[in-house]
């Protein structure tokens, strides 16, 4: 059946054009808007020339370039709000593209074609958002993002990725500002791993409108549950929103191609978008039959199902990831119950992955059927290191550096920052607080940190493990120990992350744990004496100060 191709008619934006009635009033630096009427709203397309223009039919009209697929403008309530010179677009801009729209029912679908990469934009009759996807087919076009470019000036950012760009510096590579106050400021600095959001955006100062991206499931995206990456710059001069589907930093995974959304540029009254958009909630029963490349709908998807989980540490909040080169998934597990539920996955077979917070403690295997459930007998967890008696531990195994001194300001802030305590901070075991040791530590910052301890004269006549957890490393750091006079061997480079991590906001990548060999011969005889364990980054590469080889705390322990 052939989808009805309506004719372009004089929808609002039309009608604006013609009478100069509802549209934008510019002189002078001033804003002014003259409101239009609810039943001159008309949903439906136009053509301009150079853009396809879309009335949703409510409050929202847009234009999409016909030569490049770029969304060049969207009005709300007659209110500009894109752009700063720049339009909204794939990356940053795909450049000549096959553009072509075409309707059916309440909606309205706009595909751009260039090369591998097909992008489309739909709407839907009545609604003020832009649903977006990306299907991409390999690397032969880049797509690492979707950028919406807001206008300066009417919308308010903030939090830590919010600044004023006319009263910062820059202080690393284009993207780390320091305000006058000395506080630091960057894109990066959202402190939200992917499942603490379900959209990211900015309102007016009067709060009667919020624009929001929204993001999709990410099932193509990489990183999993606790990847952290920039969400929008709230500069006062480039604010934008941004959906990120691959991003180098910190990152642990492949990429993974195929159909990435949708994800949804959503216009609300001030307030949140409706819950009925976020992921975990959004059903696109609406787009099954508008020929979206790799679609899969509903009925081709299955879900696992948990029974429960023993061995759980009821101080911590449980996650099972699904993963494999083609999708990942997460689920939150029932604290009470153990229970968890992962709907909407593509048939396959999965790794699926147990956390204890964001360390992996069980790992195994499941299989997704189209339109089926596997459920899961109860899961006991052999894997969490914590239960291995020890001498003594410096935090818990949690896979970040949570508790350590700094780690909460670091998922919104650079290490620079003077609300940051003293990299420094040696460590008295039974005496200091876990919060007094560094969560990080740096070859050319904060090197050769100690750890003192004593030991019964049982505990020193033996030989023992010592365990160091590193939630992320960057730059090849790890650890060369000594304790009093022995020094340890060079272990192996963890997992490399890409590029900058420590400095970016993102406190976990590869976790990995350094173990050594400690023998009996090295800690002190005399109960009464200390024994002096030092920890010295080393690493293959170099660099300056926060850029020098580094590492993040998980934990620190000497085992029984």
């Amino acid at each position: 059946m052939t989808s009805p191709q309506p004719q372009p008619r004089l929808n609002r934006r039309s009608l604006i054009k013609a009478t100069g009635v509802g549209g934008l009033v510019i002189g002078a630096g001033a804003l002014a808007t003259v409101a239009l009427p609810a039943s001159a709203a008309a949903f439906g397309w136009s053509d301009d020339g150079s853009n396809y223009v879309v009335d949703t039919g409510a409050d929202l009209v847009f234009k999409v370039s016909k030569s490049n697929g770029d969304l060049n403008s969207f009005v709300h309530r007659g209110v500009e709000y894109q752009g700063y010179g720049k339009n909204s677009h794939v990356e940053s801009g795909l450049g000549a593209s096959t553009v072509t729209i075409s309707a059916s029912g309440s909606t309205i679908l706009i595909t751009v074609v260039h090369g591998s990469l097909i992008h489309y934009y739909a709407a839907r009759s009545g609604e003020n958002n832009i649903y977006m996807w990306t299907y991409k087919a390999a690397d032969s076009v880049t797509m690492q993002r979707y950028i919406v470019r807001l206008k300066p000036g009417l919308l308010t950012f903030t939090g830590g990725d919010a600044w004023d760009s006319a009263a910062t510096t820059t202080i690393e590579a284009g993207d780390v500002f320091r305000a006058t106050d000395g506080t630091t400021h960057s894109k990066h600095y959202s402190g939200l791993r992917v499942m603490d959001y379900d959209y990211i955006g900015a309102k007016n100062a009067a709060g009667t409108v919020g624009i929001w991206m929204v993001r999709s499931n990410h099932e193509k995206a990489s990183g999993g549950p606790f990847f952290r990456s920039l969400l929008r710059s709230g500069s006062t001069g480039s604010p934008d929103l941004y959906e990120i589907v691959w991003y180098n930093m910190a990152q642990t995974e492949a990429q993974r191609y195929g159909l990435h959304g949708p994800y949804i540029l959503s216009f609300t009254d001030g307030g949140a978008p409706s819950s009925a958009l976020y992921a975990r909630n959004l059903t696109t029963s609406w787009a099954d039959g508008l020929g979206i490349r790799s679609h899969v709908p509903a009925s081709g998807r299955g879900r696992v199902a948990g029974v429960g989980i023993n061995g759980r540490d009821a101080a911590y909040t449980y996650t099972v990831g699904f993963a494999n080169t083609d999708a990942q998934y997460w689920a939150v597990v029932n604290a009470g119950t153990g229970y968890f539920s992962c709907p909407g996955m593509l048939p396959g077979t999965y790794t699926m992955t147990v956390y204890k917070d964001e360390l992996a403690v069980q790992t195994g295997s499941v299989t997704v059927t189209a339109g089926g459930t596997t459920t899961l007998n109860t899961i006991t967890i052999t894997g969490d290191p914590s239960t291995a008696p020890a001498v003594w531990r410096i935090g818990d195994w949690t896979g970040s550096p949570k508790g350590f001194k700094n780690a909460d300001l670091m998922t919104y802030a650079h290490p620079s920052d003077p609300r940051a305590a003293a990299w420094t901070g040696n460590f008295i075991v039974g005496t200091s607080a876990v919060s007094a040791f560094p969560c990080y530590q740096w070859v050319a910052v904060n090197n050769d940190l100690l750890v003192y301890f004593k030991l019964t004269a049982a505990q020193a006549a033996a030989a023992h493990t010592l365990r160091i957890g590193l939630s992320a490393s960057y730059a090849g750091g790890r650890h060369r120990v000594s304790v009093n006079g022995w020094t340890s061997a060079i272990p192996a480079a963890p997992g490399n992350s890409g590029t900058r991590s420590l400095t970016v906001g993102a406190y976990r990548s590869y976790t990995s744990t350094l173990t050594y060999a400690v023998p009996a011969s090295a800690f002190q005889t005399d109960t009464a004496q200390w024994n002096v364990l030092k920890l010295s980054v080393v690493s293959g590469s170099s660099g300056d100060g926060y850029l020098s080889p580094g590492l993040a705390f998980d934990c620190i322990d000497l085992l029984a």
